[in-house]
């Protein structure tokens, strides 16, 4: 039911022109790309904590924001970010109470099979090449997290040097924000 809501607001929201205060281009304000947690709780305190407003930021999201792999999809868009869309800044913004802290991938595998996931199914992920444990694992500490983010990003041969990459953690109570690493 909330699909079908959203919808007829979508319906009302154009027929009434409400889009027009967030009109803007497709080139960061602040030239810069956030790359933060999927976390519901951030959808409108991470922006208004920060003064981001609509066509000031390039906003990347994923759970937990991690990046494990240079060449994962989330990289892909900070390059792309940074080559065609002029992002001269990368922020990553970890957040306290996440839920990829300490994952239990074993007692996550038994939820998948008790929502029907077959053994079989997850057996192809091994035969693939793919540890289940390796890409459904939390972290231990959000700042550790996010240093790791920042460290995969700064290190990665294609990006230029002068693009600065930052990271920070919230605190999605309250909005206040603390520096765990910040590249001059």
């Amino acid at each position: 039911m909330h699909f079908e809501e959203m919808l007829e607001y979508n319906k009302q929201f154009v027929d009434g022109k409400r889009y027009e205060p967030y009109k803007t281009d497709s080139i960061p304000n602040k030239r810069m790309v956030i790359f933060t947690c999927m976390e519901s709780r951030l959808v409108e305190l991470l922006p208004r904590a920060l003064n981001i407003q609509n066509g000031d930021v390039k906003m990347l999201k994923n759970a937990g924001a991690i990046i494990r792999k240079p060449f994962d999809s989330i990289m892909k868009s900070i390059l792309v970010a940074v080559y065609n869309l002029k992002a001269e800044e990368v922020v990553v913004i970890g957040h306290h109470d996440c839920g990829m802290s300490h994952v239990d991938t074993n007692a996550l595998t038994e939820t998948m099979k008790k929502r029907g996931i077959e053994e079989k199914k997850l057996n192809t992920l091994t035969h693939a090449g793919i540890d289940f444990h390796e890409e459904f694992h939390g972290f231990d500490t959000v700042e550790e997290s996010v240093q790791q983010s920042v460290n995969i990003i700064r290190d990665h041969p294609l990006l230029p040097s002068e693009v600065k990459v930052h990271g920070l953690v919230i605190d999605p109570g309250t909005g206040k924000v603390d520096i765990v690493s910040k590249e001059n």
